[in-house]
């Protein structure tokens, strides 16, 4: 059972920077894809981005493209997301998620995905 913890949220001003990560525990990221998604009070949770370790060009939602990375380290089984240029629309609950790989390129769509962290609280506010 893979299990994920996210940390490196908070408070952050608009045009700022924020880096998440992601702590998987339980099997190799080696077989998964892994994805950051996002929730607004609200709103739908939407994939902000994703990567996988096969094919490994990440793929991202337009709105963050330019913004974001993600990236990931097997070997130490850890997920990232660095955030620049940051946004008060970035404002959101920001959660790790893994799937196995379908060997293709990963899709940030939820029904890719079936192992979820608790989320860490991103806000950009001045």
């Amino acid at each position: 059972h893979v299990q994920l913890v996210e940390s490196g949220g908070g408070l952050v001003q608009p045009g700022g920077h924020l880096t998440l990560s992601c702590v998987v525990s339980g099997d190799s990221l080696d077989y998964y894809a892994t994805a950051w998604f996002r929730q607004s009070p609200g709103k739908e949770r939407e994939g902000v981005a994703c990567v996988s370790s096969h094919i490994s060009a990440p793929n991202y939602i337009n709105s963050v493209k330019g913004r974001f990375t993600i990236s990931r380290d097997n070997a130490k089984n850890m997920v990232y997301l660095q955030m620049n240029s940051l946004k008060p629309e970035d404002t959101a609950m920001y959660y790790c998620a893994t799937g196995l790989w379908k060997g293709s390129r990963c899709v940030p769509s939820e029904e890719d995905y079936d192992s979820w962290g608790q989320g860490t609280q991103v806000t950009v506010a001045s």
